[in-house]
Formats: C-alpha cells, structure tokens, sequence
C-alpha cells in the first residue's frame, strides 16, 4: 500500500475509555442495545431470510428488501465489541450468524437473500434479475456493509470465516462490474467503504480498483439514472466535479468518506479538490448547528444552500454517523482541528440524541423544534423501540464500540489528541511505548489533565486540540457565530504555563517527555449565545444557546407550553448548574424563567414541545 491517510488513527481496541460520560454508554451498547438489535432481527424475520436463503428452513422472505444490511451492521458492532471485550456467548453466535449467511450464499458468491429465496417473487423496482436496477435494488448496499463487517470480524478474531464468504462475493463482483462489464452504479453508496476496507485488510489492488471505479462511474451516463433521480443519488455529474451537496444525506455522506479513503490511498489531487469543495459547502450553507445534516424529510436531502428549517429538519441519525465518519477522514487528510470540531459537534448532539439513555429506543430524524403534535419519528412524536426500515438503531450499535478509535492519532512522532474522553491509549513513537492517560470531566467541564507514562525519555510533538467552540467559532466558516467572547484558555506542562503555539488549531508541544511528565489544559467553559446567519430564514432573530461543546434547548416540561414562542431576553445572565439526578446528570443553563438542558438528552421525559432556537428579544430584561 504505497499510499495512504497521512496521519493513522490510534486502534479503538488500543484505547479504554474511562470516562463518567461515554463509558456508561458504550456499556450500554454493548449489554443493551446489540443483544436488543440482535432480538429485533430475529423476531422481524431478518435472520430467518438467510436460512430460508440456505434451504434451511421454508417460508418466504421477510422485511424491505435491503434487510441483509440491517444484520450485517450489527455483526459489525458485535465484532468491535468483541474487539473489546472477551464474551464467549457472542463469539459463539457470530459464528452460528456467519454459518447462516454462508449458507445463503449462492455458488458464484452471489449474496441476496430476498432474490435467493424466490426469484419470482422479487419486487419489480428492486428488477426482475440480478444487477437489474441498482439504482433501487441495494444489492452492493448489502455487501458493502457485509464487506465491513467481515473485516472486523476477522480482525476481532482471527477467524477467516466471515472474511471468506465476503472475498468470494467480491470475486463475482470484480467479474461482472469494469469497464469490460457492467457499468453502473448503485443508488445507494456503501460499497465503496467496504471495498476499501478488503483492500486495506487483503492488500489486493483490485478492491480499491473497484471503488475507484463505482465512485468514477457517477455522472457518466453509463447506468439509467436521469433527472431527479441522479441528484438524489449524487449521479447528476462527475464527482470530481461536483461542489454542492445534493440528494439524499446518507448517500451523500457515505460516499464523501469512500471520496476521502480513494483520495488519501491514491494520492488523487481531483479527489481531494472535490472532498474540499463539498466540505466547505455541507460546513458553511448545510448543516444544522447540532452536526445534523438532511433537511427534508421527502427522500432524506439535503436541502438548497442555507434551507435549515428547524420543525422539519431531517436530520437523520445515520446521516449525523456519517458526517462524523467523512469528518474523522478529512481530519486523517489534512491533519486540521476545524475538522474534529464538526465531528464533535456532531457526536454530542446531531449523534448522540439518536439513542435513548436505556440503549433500546431510537430516534430516526432528529428536529430542532417540535410542537408535540406532529408524529415526525415515522409516525411518532418520541423515541421509538423499532422501525420497518432500522437503519438507524442497527447503525448506533456499529458506530459508539468504535468512538475511541476517534479520540487519539498519530503522524510518526506526532501525536494527536482530538477528542476529550477519559481514556487510556498507548502508542509506539520513536521506537518506545508512551501511554497517556487522559482524566476530564468533560463535557460538563473543560479541565483535561493527560499523563504521560514511558520507560524513558522521549522526544514527540503532542498536538491537544483547541476547539473552535473555545476560540470563538462554533462551527468553522460563517454559518454561525457567537455574540459573546468565548474566555482564557490555559495550558501547563508540569504545572509550569505552556504558550499557545497553533498548528492548524492544535497547541503544538513539542518537547522531550519523560515518565510522569503531566499537561492540564482549562478550556472556558462559557453560556454563549449563538446567531445563524440571515440567510437561513428559519433562524432570523433566533438564538441557540451552547456551552462547550453542547447545544441545549429548551423543553415545554420545564418552561411550560408555547416555549417556541417565548422571548430569551439579550440581557439575560444565564447559568449553568450539573443536576446529577436530572436526565442521567446534566447541566443545565438557567436565567430569566428558562431551564435549558442538553440537546441530546431531550424528550426522555415523555413527548413534549422543544426548541433549539428561541425567539431573540433585543430589549433590556
């Protein structure tokens, strides 16, 4: 592999999370919401369809007919957690779930279940033989998602099982898909990541060929997508030529991430271009101020730039997934802070208000305003426990095992800390092991003390991210600003103060570190006050209120009804307080008669009207 990202992501198995905020979280995921996943598989018939794929079993296919993904997704977060942990009984399941799936494989490698149980009996629009209608069909959705968790499967185990059947359904892929074969793309990326991850895993050139390919096709006219349909799936023109975000946001954002690996693992200069161009546009024209992205709940798009409505925001929670995923990549390219404050942004709140504290009720689209009538969660107004397309919850259960894999990276003797999680991870640098032991309170509070553990000195650059929320910019470009100052932040080094010196929006430290050696960074952690920018008419004269890196809002069950019609007064001193029995502990931002409380933590109090952005009220109060 000559190419590749030039900065590595520490391992997520490399890093133990410790921390009060997120290690109860991935606990949960772990004893709560994957064997709840697994449950809800069975009984919804999307595991039976392999085996009845097999001829193990009668009966007809159950579900949507892109089901296959909804298992394989969790069989990728049971992996991370296996990667994790030792848990014998899962170990053995995955194997009684790989069996399953290869069974359903058909002789070539063909792998879907829905036309493997009765050809006759496929829905017209998914086409009537193989390959048929890929702009619906999600026949390489499936497998890509296969593809994913294949590989951490065999990396979680050692077990070649899972792997095997994923390489012989990518051979049949590589047969009939080329410029030679068929040229077409299919209407829902995913393939893509999971080609890029066979090539990093096998190193065969043929995978990352592959992607290469379906991501070149788009704009081609080589397959039957025309009109509408080809902006809805990013297939409107060349993707080396593309610099707006348009069609459906999960689509789009999973193919930004295959755009970044193909970029990163190819060196392509067009690629990069591309990436940047449809950053700087998501960032500054289409993103919602929780890291949401997807504006209209009619075909899950993005909107036109600075078309943010609040009430019908989409937002959905795969779609927040997969802006983390493209942002982590961008930071993996370019090495710059800007990148991680919109993947944090979009964990603590687009993210993290998907899934319910119990782990077993979800949230698809993710509003920033709510009446309490209108059933926006398809066909409810609360977090519900499942849906007849769960690409959300099945999602949640693959991305929180891997967030450690987010919090540390390294470029040589550079080390990076991006996000602030009480953890452990350790790293080779210089040819020795340094461990670093990261202790915070964070979110609720901005002191980060990290420690560094080595046999001997050691001389690296520690880069600690400084987040633009910190400096005075909550999302980087001009969508939104603050109208307060955003404080002094200290960094010491043993207890001895540490100028700022910025690289790309890291403290750069670059030193000799020995055993024991300790820096403490104090990020201030300040009530401001947000503004949108004119443009986005849902917002004019709103203000959202943050601190650190949350959102909060405003719910009827502590301001009483119509608090989307209240005024928050410009003058107005507000508070922040940690209520360690409200909500699994929060802070929450007081003053003026409001009670604000965390984004994420929202509607766990039973339905209710809520607001981000309140009405803003110039006057003296």
């Amino acid at each position: 592999m000559p190419h590749d990202y030039p900065i590595a992501p520490v391992p997520f198995y490399s890093v133990s999370v410790k921390d009060a905020f997120w290690a109860p979280r991935l606990e949960t995921n772990h004893t709560a919401t994957l064997p709840y996943n697994f449950q809800k598989c069975e009984e919804t018939g999307r595991i039976s369809n392999f085996a009845k794929a097999a001829g193990w079993i009668d009966g007809p296919h159950e579900g949507i007919f892109f089901n296959d993904s909804d298992v394989f997704k969790v069989m990728e977060g049971a992996a991370y957690s296996l990667r994790l942990q030792n848990d014998p009984r899962l170990d053995a399941y995955l194997d009684e779930m790989i069996a399953k799936v290869a069974g359903a494989q058909e002789d070539d490698g063909y792998l879907y279940t829905i036309r493997t149980i009765d050809a006759n009996a496929v829905p017209e629009r998914v086409g009537k033989t193989r390959w048929s209608n890929l702009k619906v069909s999600h026949e390489l959705y499936n497998v890509g998602h296969m593809y994913e968790a294949a590989v951490a499967h065999v990396q979680a185990t050692g077990k070649r099982t899972f792997l095997n059947v994923a390489l012989k359904n990518a051979e049949l892929l590589l047969k009939v898909f080329g410029p030679a074969g068929i040229r077409d793309v299919p209407g829902h990326q995913e393939i893509e990541i999971g080609l890029v991850k066979l090539y990093r895993e096998t190193g065969d050139q043929r995978f990352l060929d592959l992607a290469k390919f379906f991501l070149d096709e788009r704009g081609r006219a080589n397959g039957p997508m025309l009109g509408e349909d080809a902006h809805l799936r990013q297939d409107h023109k060349p993707i080396t030529e593309q610099d707006e975000a348009v069609g459906h946001a999960v689509r789009a954002g999973y193919m930004y991430s295959a755009m970044a690996d193909v970029a990163a693992l190819t060196s392509d200069a067009t690629y990069m271009a591309a990436s940047d161009r449809l950053w700087a546009n998501v960032v500054g024209k289409k993103m919602y101020v929780t890291g949401g992205i997807g504006s209209h709940h009619q075909h899950e798009v993005f909107g036109d730039n600075f078309e943010l409505p609040n009430e019908t925001a989409y937002c959905e929670t795969c779609a927040a997934i997969a802006n983390a995923m493209w942002n982590h990549r961008m930071f993996l390219l370019h090495g710059d802070a800007k990148y991680v404050d919109v993947l944090e942004r979009v964990l603590y709140n687009g993210f993290l208000s998907g899934v319910a504290f119990d782990g077993k009720h979800f949230f698809y689209p993710n509003p920033l305003s709510a009446d309490g009538v209108w059933a926006f969660n398809k066909g409810s107004n609360v977090r519900q426990p499942w849906f007849g397309c769960s690409c959300c919850p099945t999602n949640v259960v693959r991305f929180l095992p891997s967030l450690s894999g987010y919090v540390y990276a390294q470029d040589g003797d550079t080390v990076y800390v991006n996000l602030f999680v009480g953890s452990e991870a350790t790293v080779t640098v210089q040819g020795r092991q340094v461990t670093f032991i990261q202790e915070t309170r964070y979110p609720w509070d901005g002191n980060i003390q990290l420690t560094v553990k080595t046999d001997a000195p050691v001389y690296f650059d520690l880069r600690i991210r400084i987040p633009g929320w910190a400096q005075g910019c909550p999302v980087p470009g001009n969508l939104y600003r603050y109208v307060n100052s955003s404080g002094t932040i200290v960094l010491n080094v043993n207890n001895t103060s540490s100028a700022l010196k910025m690289n790309k929006g890291f403290a750069s430290m670059q030193r000799t570190w020995h055993n024991g050696d300790v820096m403490t960074l104090q990020l201030p952690m300040m009530v401001q006050r947000v503004l949108c920018d004119d443009r986005v008419e849902a917002n004019r004269e709103r203000v959202a209120v943050e601190r650190g890196p949350l959102v909060f809002c405003a719910e009827a069950v502590d301001n009483g009804v119509g608090v989307r019609e209240r005024m928050l007064n410009d003058s107005q001193i507000l508070n922040a307080d940690f209520h360690a029995d409200l909500l699994n502990g929060v802070m929450t931002v007081t003053g003026g008669g409001w009670t604000l409380i965390p984004y994420y933590a929202w509607c766990h109090r039973g339905n209710t009207e809520m607001a981000v952005w309140l009405k803003r009220n110039h006057e003296m109060g």
